[in-house]
């Protein structure tokens, strides 16, 4: 339990003032409405007070209690109980088993005598259910054993409305609308006294301890329960609220939202009704009276009058705060909401929920922070405030006054604590990025996402690159400032590219590149540049480093111009101009040429052909004047090769002047296929390269797209090379064998067996007959299903004809013409399908003009 200060306790009546020095008065009962305080005491008299509010600045509140007057009210009892009926400006007074009415102001008795006898003690209805103005609800225990009576208490008269039995004796009773709550012998119940129905609650020994029955609220009571417990019961005979602990010799109890208070012998113990928590301890000996009134509290002892001044619950939170009790703090807060206005409570509490996350703060209790700064809706810069150099220089943000917390800035919060502070630091970094995207950064963005760019530049953050890539509102001098100071000239450049300064940008990351600023952020920086340029509109900015770029790396430096969308490149970026710009770049040039033909497959001669002179330079190169005609191919000259092949737009006659005497008989034959030259194209790749697969291959590209007999004549060539060789060419021999039995159906059998040598068996050509036999008997069956096909459509159409001709038609001079509506004058016409008849030249009309009206198809 830790005690927090809820209440003072202040004289209010001192004991001169009521009683002189009369040692046996006592005091035996107190009421107070408003200002006025009424005491009763044991020697049958009554007391008028007028009670004097001082409220001290620094302190609490203090009270001057002056005496108005006093009155004896004739017998020699004690008075009992005292209530105020302010409505009707009485006073009820219990004296001597009788309650009497009296005048509030100056204690004179009702002139008609109006009293209620019988009773031995009372309660006001606080919720009456008369709806009478004019007159109270009092409930009495009456003298009668076992008897509850309720009466209409007016100015100067009273009335019994309801008489009611119970099970035991009742000893205490509350009234809340029709409902009673009962202290009797052995055990507490809820009556309601219109219906008679009761409730039992729970039981209690009366003999060993005063039952408590106090009405705390609309339809709910405050019970004296077993165990010294302080027990909670509606009107329902259930309990909302968990119970209290108070003291076994409890004497009297009130409730002053939200805390109950209990007196017994020695204290007054201050309950929480929001966590059930004993909160506050007070000294008060020999007191025997507690009781609230409309929110004041007042105790008393026998000689006494005190009151029990609460502190404002704002002051008592603000001290729980100082103490570190957030959870208690925050309980209390959410209590106080039933008794201070909404918008005031809206604003108070927020501003407690801050305070409060700064608490956990400080213990590094981040979940919890984070939690309270959402629900108390921080102004983030609050917190980032206390993070030296993270608010923008230009920021006109200043702390709420009076403070959320204690310290100047995180040093002092962590005292110098390194990783504490490196916790608190990843921990704003965390609660930036995810305030960056809410409602609550509106207004104040430049200052977040600019403390998040210096949190992320100064932990080496991968998420700093994140941040200024994506949409952001980082202050450009502030940040850049920062990252100069953390070396992070890649994050500066992006910083610059999102202000729409490139320029500056691609120049830091071009001295990335040379060495002469150092950064590690990214090791690509170079591969980086090329895909900014690539995507860059500004051509200045672009042919300003494009030659940077191509020094660096030909084949990389290019892409800035070859991944460019086409449609740019025709238009801003003209592949004339690029030509230009990569003569001094000869792989450069390769690569964008290869990319104008192959990948964007432009039609234009000049790029076909400078690109096949740039291979064949590279080819001439590498081979050198000591190679080989028969070394194999290299990778250039494979795309050679494939060029001249694919490609019909370069010059031929350019690139042949250009081959002779290079010893490239490969090329040299495919530019004469390019010519049509299809004989010395074969002579050579035959007679000078015996390549005699490359000369089958030949014969099918070069036919490649054309009809049959072009390459027949194609393999005929060929193998008329072959022949002409003599028998004496045994592999010219063996490469027409292997052609005639590998294409048996390129040729005319019956042509071939004319040239072929006499003494050449037929196991020997076998292959070659068997196909040419089989395509043969192929072509002759598919031409046999052909003429029959047509020969079934031919009679169809027949039969169709017999049919028209089998029906006569009978035309006569009133017979008209279904397209004109004129008569036949002569026995010629057309006949449709569908039966119709028109004249022939109507029909001529409808066949050459579609649009006019048609009996049907013609026939």
């Amino acid at each position: 339990m830790m005690n927090i200060k809820a209440f003072t306790l202040v004289s209010a009546v001192e004991r001169e003032l009521l009683m002189g020095d009369k040692e046996r008065i006592n005091i035996e009962c107190v009421e107070c409405c408003g200002k006025d305080l009424y005491v009763g005491t044991n020697d049958c008299f009554i007391y008028h007070f007028l009670l004097e509010e001082k409220t001290v600045p620094a302190g609490a509140a203090t009270f001057t209690a002056t005496k108005q007057l006093h009155r004896h009210l004739g017998f020699k009892k004690p008075v009992n109980e005292l209530r105020a009926a302010s409505a009707l400006n009485r006073l009820l007074v219990l004296c001597d088993n009788s309650i009497t009415l009296a005048n509030m102001l100056n204690l004179e008795p009702v002139p008609s005598g109006a009293r209620i006898k019988g009773a031995s003690t009372f309660a006001l209805n606080e919720n009456p259910v008369s709806g009478d103005p004019f007159c109270v609800e009092v409930c009495i225990i009456s003298v009668k054993r076992r008897t509850i009576q309720m009466f209409l208490v007016y100015e100067d008269r009273v009335q019994i409305i309801k008489e009611v039995s119970t099970p035991e004796q009742p000893l205490a009773v509350a009234v809340d609308g029709h409902f009673l709550c009962l202290a009797l012998t052995t055990q507490y119940i809820i009556l309601n006294y219109s219906t008679g129905v009761s409730q039992d609650l729970f039981p209690y020994c009366s003999e060993e301890k005063r039952p408590i029955v106090k009405r705390i609220g609309r339809q709910e009571f405050l019970l004296a329960g077993p165990g010294g417990l302080g027990m909670f019961a509606t009107v329902a005979g259930i309990s909302q609220r968990a119970p209290v602990h108070w003291s076994e010799n409890v004497i009297g109890a009130a409730v002053s939202f939200p805390y109950v208070i209990a007196l017994d012998d020695e204290f007054i113990t201050v309950h929480s009704m929001l966590d059930q928590q004993q909160k506050q301890t007070l000294p008060f000996k020999e007191g025997h009276i507690l009781q609230d009134f409309e929110g004041r509290v007042i105790v008393a002892t026998s000689k006494g009058v005190y009151i029990l001044v609460p502190l404002p619950l704002e002051k008592q939170i603000q001290d729980l705060l100082a103490s570190h009790r957030v959870e208690e703090a925050l309980v209390l807060a959410k209590g106080a909401r039933r008794n201070i206005p909404k918008e005031k409570f809206q604003v108070m509490y927020r501003r407690i929920l801050q305070q409060a996350g700064f608490i956990q703060f400080a213990q590094l209790q981040f979940l919890e922070a984070k939690e309270l700064f959402r629900s108390g809706q921080l102004d983030v810069r609050e917190l980032i405030s206390l993070y030296p150099f993270l608010l923008p220089t230009s920021s006109s943000f200043t702390r709420s006054h009076p403070p959320l917390h204690e310290y100047a800035d995180l040093n002092q919060l962590t005292q110098g604590d390194q990783e504490k502070m490196a916790k608190c630091k990843r921990f704003l970094m965390s609660y930036l990025n995810e305030v960056r995207s809410t409602e609550g950064a509106n207004g104040y963005k430049e200052d977040i996402d600019t403390a998040l760019l210096k949190l992320y530049a100064e932990a080496n953050h991968d998420s700093l690159l994140d941040l200024l890539v994506t949409e952001n509102f980082c202050l450009l001098t502030d940040s850049a400032v920062w990252l100069e100071k953390h070396k992070k000239y890649f994050a500066l450049g992006l910083l610059y590219h999102y202000n729409n300064q490139d320029a500056a940008a691609v120049q830091l990351w071009v001295n990335i590149v040379n060495g002469d600023i150092q950064d590690s952020t990214r090791s690509d920086v170079y591969e980086y540049v090329v895909d900014f340029l690539t995507c860059c509109v500004d051509q200045e900015l672009v042919w300003a480093h494009a030659d940077w770029v191509l020094q660096k790396s030909e084949e990389v430096g290019v892409q800035v111009f070859t991944r460019r969308p086409l449609d740019e490149q025709q238009n801003s970026f003209k592949p004339d101009d690029i030509i230009n710009c990569l003569k001094k770049y000869p792989r450069a040039l390769v690569k964008y040429l290869e990319h104008l033909v192959i990948d964007k497959r432009l039609q234009k001669e000049e790029y076909h052909t400078h690109l096949a002179l740039l291979y064949l330079e590279e080819v001439l190169q590498q081979r050198g004047p000591a190679s080989s005609k028969g070394a194999e191919a290299t990778e250039t000259q494979a795309k050679l090769r494939r060029l001249l092949q694919k490609s019909d737009l370069y010059r031929v006659h350019f690139l042949i002047e250009r081959i002779q005497g290079a010893g490239l008989p490969m090329e040299s034959a495919i530019l004469h296929g390019k010519l049509g030259e299809h004989e010395k194209a074969l002579h050579i790749l035959v007679h000078e390269l015996r390549d005699f697969s490359a000369a089958e291959d030949y014969c099918l590209w070069c036919s490649e797209g054309r009809d049959p007999p072009h390459r027949q004549r194609l393999f005929h060539t060929l193998l008329a090379i072959y022949l002409h060789a003599g028998p004496s060419a045994h592999e010219l021999t063996v490469a027409a064998v292997d052609l005639l039995n590998r294409h048996a159906t390129e040729f005319d059998a019956a042509q071939v067996l004319q040239l072929l040598p006499d003494t050449w068996s037929v196991q020997l050509l076998c292959p070659f007959l068997m196909g040419a036999v089989r395509d043969s008997i192929h072509a002759r069956r598919t031409m046999q299903v052909a003429v029959g096909l047509a020969r079934s459509e031919n009679l169809i159409y027949t039969c169709d004809k017999m049919k028209l001709k089998g029906s006569s038609v009978r035309l006569s001079d009133k017979k008209l013409c279904q397209m004109c509506q004129n008569p036949f004058r002569e026995p010629v016409f057309v006949r449709y399908p569908n039966g119709g008849l028109v004249h022939t030249h109507c029909a001529a009309s409808r066949h050459t003009n579609p649009s006019s009206p048609s009996p049907g198809t013609r026939t």
